[in-house]
């Protein structure tokens, strides 16, 4: 049987819940659809539970139910949401045993806020007294145990030389919510993203997290504890989606950011599990998380210039090509930096200087329409060196501004804009005039040509 595993910081919650009460599984339960309640009790005829864990989980469920019954708005919807989740786990046949206490804890911790706590907005993070667990805000779903969150949290911690409790109360608690996946272990995640169910998981979060969990351990004086946890933990890297993360590609091994779409590359992702593998295998000396650094490194200095458009970077190729917004675009530098700090590889060091310096260089802009028949609804086309917010003008011989519009935030290369063209022939100018995500300004005057309109048929 798997024991329940408790923290101080729930148990009190979770007495609650057993003071609800909750009847045993009977068999025709257990041979019905499948539900939360039914994948309950067949985990329980099975003897993969307890009769406490089964009791416990089963109050926590039918606790949910009545508060959703009690609650209006907002707070109702988010509590079905997140109910909703859980159902739909179970209806996939994937409420396993070891699965049970992070997503009961999510039930529990969702009951308790939508009930008593303010109203959130998109993303927001938040905890609860007593515990270091961060919770994030993901609408339609209530909030979420967000692991990649939590793992930034527990390495800024064990970097620091203060905040030794709290680290090794957030350590104890993520290590508590870690379920066992592909023969090794794994933080998931709990709700919907991108078109993907729950649970899966991300080579980012993982890497992430091995690296704070042996930060930790070798801070707290408790490597000998948790190197076997480590260790199956890089099972994830070894394990093809959707299990795992590892993607066999014409390059080499790309480590996926979502299990659940193993053909989008995404580059910050891919470049900080690597640095989270890096570490592991220098903290803790392990061959395992040394090799498949070395797998996905070959593959990463092959991809890591292809993410460089020579203006900008891509956040992402494969399924789906696109340009960083800022924010990913300065990670991204961030996390190459981390990796020519750690290998000095000039791959990684010559993107990190290229991005970088991109952050200051405004976009090129050029006309690519030199002429145009007058009395026609035709396009201006134009080119863009980098992702900008775009707008255009046109004036005609006499000074009489003819046209006027905003292109709004358009990716690089050629782009067009609609223009009925005024009759009156001679030479118009075009303007055109684009800020880049970095704040740099760049604009072109361009001569085009309005050639006679053709004659009306009578």
């Amino acid at each position: 049987m798997a024991p329940r595993r408790t923290l101080d910081c729930v148990c009190i919650a979770l007495l609650c819940a057993l003071a609800l009460g909750a009847a045993g599984p009977t068999a025709a339960e257990a041979a019905k659809k499948k539900t939360i309640a039914r994948e309950l009790a067949k985990l329980y005829a099975s003897g993969a539970i307890d009769q406490a864990t089964y009791d416990a989980d089963r109050a926590i469920q039918l606790d949910v139910k009545r508060r959703i019954r009690r609650l209006t708005g907002a707070r109702k919807v988010q509590l079905a949401g997140v109910l909703a989740a859980v159902e739909g786990i179970a209806a996939r046949g994937q409420l396993r045993a070891g699965r049970l206490y992070p997503l009961f804890l999510t039930l529990q911790r969702n009951a308790e806020w939508w009930s008593t706590q303010p109203l959130l907005y998109a993303g927001q993070r938040v905890g609860f007294e007593g515990c270091e667990l961060v919770w994030q805000y993901v609408p339609g779903q209530g909030i979420q145990l967000h692991p990649l969150a939590n793992f930034g949290k527990l390495n800024a911690y064990a970097k620091s030389r203060r905040n030794t409790a709290r680290n090794a109360l957030l350590l104890d608690e993520l290590m508590a919510v870690a379920v066992p996946r592909g023969g090794g272990l794994a933080w998931e995640y709990y709700f919907t993203f991108d078109g993907g169910n729950p649970p899966w998981v991300s080579s980012l979060a993982q890497g992430t997290g091995l690296q704070a969990i042996a930060r930790s351990a070798a801070k707290l004086g408790r490597m000998e504890e948790l190197l076997p946890q480590i260790q199956a933990g890089l099972r994830l890297f070894e394990q093809a989606p959707p299990t795992g993360v590892r993607v066999q590609t014409e390059d080499g091994v790309h480590y996926a950011q979502y299990s659940f779409w193993p053909s989008l590359r995404i580059l910050n992702g891919f470049i900080q599990s690597l640095v989270g593998l890096y570490d592991v295998a220098k903290i803790t000396g392990d061959p395992r998380a040394a090799q498949l650094f070395a797998a996905g490194d070959a593959t990463a200095r092959r991809e890591v210039p292809t993410f460089d458009t020579g203006a900008w970077s891509y956040y992402s190729r494969g399924a789906i090509t696109r340009e960083s917004d800022l924010s990913y675009h300065t990670l991204l530098r961030d996390f190459l930096t981390g990796l020519c700090d750690r290998t000095g590889a000039p791959v990684y060091c010559d993107a990190e200087l290229h991005f970088t310096t991109y952050l200051t260089v405004p976009p090129a802009l050029a006309l690519r329409t030199t002429r145009v028949r007058g009395g026609t609804a035709t396009t201006l086309k134009f080119s863009l060196s980098k992702i900008s917010r775009t707008s255009l003008s046109v004036t005609a011989p006499d000074g009489a501004r003819v046209l006027s519009v905003s292109a709004g935030t358009v990716g690089r290369g050629t782009r067009t804009v609609s223009w009925t063209v005024p009759r009156k022939r001679g030479t118009y100018t075009v303007r055109l005039d684009a800020t880049d995500l970095a704040g740099n300004t760049a604009s072109v005057e361009e001569p085009v040509e309005v050639l006679k309109p053709k004659r009306r048929k009578k």
